[in-house]
């Protein structure tokens, strides 16, 4: 029996489970995560306020800590708000932000360090966001998404473990993932994504929110020690 945090037989949930079950849905890591029962839900009010954020990094806090004790590939952790669904791409960027640096401000006052093994500046090519001393890459997907593989009827963002794409890397098998999954998404989408990028190459903060960032796009979140000082 899943811990209270996790909302799995949510309307939400399911219905994102379904999602994801889609033949056409490209994302085979997620589709695994699903087949072995190692996908987690929580479900917020809003996507434009804070209201649900303590209990959110309650249950990311804890989704980290089953994956220690037992660090199998292909987990997620998904955050589904049942409001604050946003009217455009640049709208549901700007929330996704004020979420993700309200939960990293979380960590800061537990005393929680950032994943030595990330950078924690956005403008750094290895930049990752870091709960629970952990390295995390973030999908965000909402109804206005550009990309078909990103559209849901509700915002939604997707928390996967940095740890998992290196060890994949190690046993030889991150890129014929990768390599799925990009042809499976041109399929659907009938284009290759402008933001994919390999993870060192640039920053990975211009394909959290899935909009096709303009040059000279600077990320709406400073870092964790620029959130401390305005605290």
């Amino acid at each position: 029996m899943l811990p209270a945090q996790f909302q799995q037989d949510h309307p939400l949930a399911i219905e994102f489970q379904q999602f994801i079950r889609d033949p056409a849905f490209p994302c085979v890591g997620a589709k695994s995560a699903l087949s072995r029962g190692n996908m987690r839900f929580v479900v917020a009010r809003d996507l434009t306020s804070a209201w649900d954020d303590l209990r959110i990094y309650s249950a990311l806090y804890r989704f980290v800590g089953d994956y220690r004790d037992n660090p199998e590939l292909f987990r997620s952790f998904v955050l589904l708000f049942e409001g604050g669904v946003p009217d455009d791409e640049a709208t549901f960027e700007k929330h996704l932000w004020a979420r993700l640096g309200s939960l990293s401000q979380k960590d800061d006052w537990l005393g929680q360090e950032p994943d030595p093994r990330v950078s924690d500046d956005p403008d750094d090519p290895h930049f990752s966001l870091s709960f629970a001393g952990e390295g995390f890459f973030v999908v965000g997907l909402h109804p206005a998404a550009s990309r078909p593989a990103r559209r849901f009827h509700v915002p939604a963002l997707v928390f996967n473990l940095h740890d998992q794409f290196e060890r994949l890397r190690a046993e030889g098998r991150y890129e014929k993932l990768r390599d799925s999954i990009l042809t499976r998404d041109v399929a659907l989408a009938g284009s290759e994504n402008p933001m994919l990028a390999r993870h060192g190459s640039i920053s990975e903060a211009r394909q959290y929110s899935g909009r096709a960032v303009e040059d000279g796009w600077r990320c709406p979140f400073s870092g964790r020690r620029a959130v401390d000082d305005a605290a």
